[in-house]
């Protein structure tokens, strides 16, 4: 049979593919490429790209948070829908959407979910270089999920995922659950979170004569503080922590720098404690200018570390953002350096359903103009 591959035009989305699964706050870059659909790591909005890309305890009034934690996910959030369509990195196109309904009569908060990724078309050649066609690659995830309150403070919720994935001829798909809890408490204005990711089993694999891939399973922590007397909320998010060392084998650690030109080893040796721990670590800062602005900034060490160059590191691993609320909009915009080659910039819009148009007495049976309060519904 004549082997057929990828020509070089089509090498510049290999490469893309290649900055995309590098891109978050994840292990891809450590483990080669080991786990089956990266995409699902990446952030789903500007608001949490703005965030160091894992925001999982955020008590601001955004539906595309619930894609971080389900427990996130309330009554306040009734009837709001996010969307977002970007390009990333040459041109591949990226859409998230979000979607979420409280029904007061179980005391439950549902919402819906899609991740879209298109990573564009490749020409399809022969070993001589004769194009025999084209082909398309794509990601897509579709989420739903719900939670509930529990006391004054807590919530917990869930989702499932339907995930498929579409490379050249080969199809690959799986189910996968996250879960999750959230305290937050509007006396001190605290919030933590806390949740296990991409828990699942692959449904058809890339090769079905091979062991189906791992899926990129993460445990998250995070917490945040504002303060009573002035406008800031402070965030830190702890993700991987199901395993401590997330380094990679660096083949700097083992220099030849000695007169003899042998191999000195003695930097392999090294624990690398901090180094260690703060790759777990991302921080985060958000600054409410009056009641419709908001102003993010965040540093993701992990992505700093495994994406910047030594001599010219520039912004990589720092991500900004600006949120614009109005009572019927929110506008959120992001700019991402994950790399000296350029920024990552994305917008969404969300949007109050209920506040745009009603639906007359069908709307009236199903609230859809009803207006909750956001956290404690319940306790009321």
């Amino acid at each position: 049979m004549t082997a057929r591959f990828i020509s070089m035009r089509g090498m510049k989305y290999t490469i893309a593919l290649f900055a995309l699964l590098c891109a978050g706050a994840t292990r891809a870059q450590v483990t080669g490429g080991q786990y089956a659909f990266e995409f699902l790591r990446m952030a789903n909005s500007p608001h949490v790209s703005a965030l160091g890309g894992i925001s999982v305890a955020n008590p601001e009034q955004d539906i595309s948070l619930v894609m971080q934690n389900p427990a996130m996910m309330r009554p306040g959030l009734h009837n709001e829908l996010s969307l977002g369509y970007n390009n990333f990195y040459d041109n591949i196109k990226i859409l998230n959407l979000q979607y979420g309904y409280y029904s007061p009569k179980i005391n439950t908060a549902f919402f819906a979910g899609i991740q879209y990724f298109n990573y564009g078309s490749f020409l399809l050649t022969d070993n001589t270089g004769t194009v025999e066609g084209d082909f398309h690659s794509l990601d897509y995830a579709v989420t739903v999920g719900a939670s509930r309150q529990y006391g004054e403070h807590w919530r917990y919720g869930a989702d499932l995922k339907m995930a498929h994935s579409v490379l050249y001829q080969y199809n690959a798909s799986a189910v996968l659950m996250d879960i999750g809890i959230n305290y937050y408490d509007t006396a001190t204005l605290l919030d933590f979170g806390a949740t296990a990711k991409n828990m699942g089993a692959m449904i058809t694999k890339y090769n079905p004569d091979k062991a189906a891939e791992p899926l990129p399973f993460d445990l998250q922590l995070g917490i945040s503080k504002r303060f009573k007397h002035m406008p800031l909320r402070l965030f830190a998010t702890i993700h991987h922590l199901y395993e401590w060392d997330v380094r990679y084998d660096n083949p700097a650690d083992i220099s030849t720098s000695n007169i003899l030109g042998t191999t000195d080893s003695s930097k392999s040796t090294d624990t690398h404690f901090a180094d260690k721990l703060f790759r777990h670590f991302i921080f985060g800062a958000e600054l409410a200018l009056g009641k419709h602005i908001l102003l993010t900034a965040s540093y993701n060490d992990m992505m700093r570390r495994e994406l910047a160059i030594t001599t010219k590191p520039g912004a990589a691993g720092f991500a900004f953002g600006v949120g614009i609320n109005l009572e019927k909009f929110q506008v959120h915009y992001a700019r991402t350096y994950y790399h000296i080659a350029g920024p990552y910039n994305e917008i969404s819009l969300t949007m109050r359903l209920n506040k745009l148009f009603g639906l007359g007495k069908t709307g009236e049976k199903i609230h859809w103009n009803a207006d909750y309060p956001d956290w404690d519904v319940a306790s009321k």
